[in-house]
Formats: C-alpha cells, sequence, structure tokens
C-alpha cells in the first residue's frame, strides 16, 4: 500500500483503493492528492477485435482492467485507465521498437492530435466509466531532434511515443483540455467522480 503521508494531503481515503496500473505516471498523479492506494497492474490483453473508435477503444480496455483487477480485491474501490493518441485519422498506441516510434513523432510533427483517456471505477459491483479528450498541437520538429529524442528512451512504453510531462513538453505548442489527462489520468473529472462514490474526501490537514 503507497502511503504518501509525508507530503501535504489534498483528500483522504474513505475506501482502501487499488490504482490497476503499472503506470508511473498515473501512480504519480495519484499520489500527488495524498491517498494511500495500491497497485496492481490488470496484465490483461490491450487489443480491440474488429473496426473500433477511440472512444471505445479506451473505454472498454479500462473496463475491462478495472475488472480483472475488482476480482482480486473484490471489497475494494477499483481504478482503472486507459489512453490513446489519435492523428490524421490513426489510432496510435504505444510503440513496440524505436522505428515505430519515429514513424509516430513524424506524423505528430507540426500536427495537432488528441490524446483520449478513458476512466473506470469499480467498487461495490457499480462501474462507472468516463473518457476525456485533449487537443495537443506539436511544433515542427526536425529529423535531428526526434533522433535526439529517440536516443533518451523516452518515447517506448508511452501512447504516441511521447511523454508531455517529460522531455516532450519541449515541443508540444498548444494543449486544449486536461493536460493530466494527457499524462494518463485526468485527474479534475477524477476525482470529481471518487468524491461522487464516496471514496474520498477532502482532507481535514
Amino acid at each position: 500500500m503507497a502511503n504518501h503521508s509525508h507530503r501535504p494531503a489534498l483528500f483522504r481515503n474513505l475506501v482502501p483503493l487499488v490504482l490497476a496500473s503499472g503506470s508511473p505516471r498515473r501512480r504519480d498523479l495519484l499520489a500527488a492528492l495524498g491517498l494511500s492506494f495500491e497497485v496492481a497492474p490488470a496484465g490483461i490483453s490491450e487489443e480491440i477485435s474488429g473496426e473500433t473508435s477511440a472512444v471505445r477503444t479506451v473505454t472498454e480496455l479500462s473496463r475491462r482492467k478495472a475488472r480483472a483487477v475488482a476480482e482480486r480485491f473484490p471489497e475494494r474501490a477499483i481504478l482503472a485507465a486507459d489512453t490513446i493518441v489519435v492523428c490524421e485519422g490513426r489510432i496510435l498506441g504505444k510503440p513496440r521498437h524505436l522505428a515505430q516510434a519515429r514513424e509516430m513523432l513524424s506524423l505528430l510533427s507540426g500536427r495537432w492530435h488528441e490524446v483520449y483517456t478513458g476512466v473506470a471505477l469499480r467498487y461495490r459491483e457499480r462501474e462507472d466509466v468516463f473518457f476525456t479528450c485533449t487537443r495537443v498541437r506539436f511544433r515542427g520538429l526536425s529529423p535531428e531532434e526526434i533522433e535526439a529524442y529517440l536516443a533518451t528512451g523516452e518515447p517506448l512504453g508511452k501512447a504516441g511515443a511521447y511523454a508531455i510531462q517529460g522531455l516532450a513538453s519541449a515541443f508540444v505548442v498548444e494543449v486544449q483540455g486536461s493536460v493530466t489527462g494527457v499524462i494518463g489520468l485526468p485527474l479534475a473529472e477524477t476525482v470529481e467522480l471518487l468524491l461522487q462514490r464516496g471514496i474520498i474526501a477532502p482532507s481535514s490537514g
């Protein structure tokens, strides 16, 4: 159980919480609120069969992750999320190798794209699922910049082959929507849901 009592807490747990994700970005976002939670990656296939939309992909995968982990922790609240990037009608997941990351970054260069993040909360047989869509614009990137970024290793394991909270912040000109949604967990919307469901409450200090 992660406990972050050494930092100022904005919220506190009313219910034991499990983050169904191995993403350190999601873990850090949730921890910054002062909450305690256990990390339990779902370990499911992230393939969606047939033709699908970005919204269906992120909501279905986040729902699957929450359900898989809920079987192991039936008495706890389970929070899961999934993020994909869409540019020019193409869904960009996590690149499997540097060549694929290079292709993604070249596509994003000088263009707007959308980042969809689905979130699922499961507690006591009730399931809430929502998504956010954030528009992001990259400035034009030279081939040398792309190669330098690839050499850092940061693009691998990131949807769309970049981390907005990392070195790729030097590429982003404009963001319309949730910045934390681009990182992997839209905090404002997630906190609102956790408050509504009685999972968390404002900290009493």
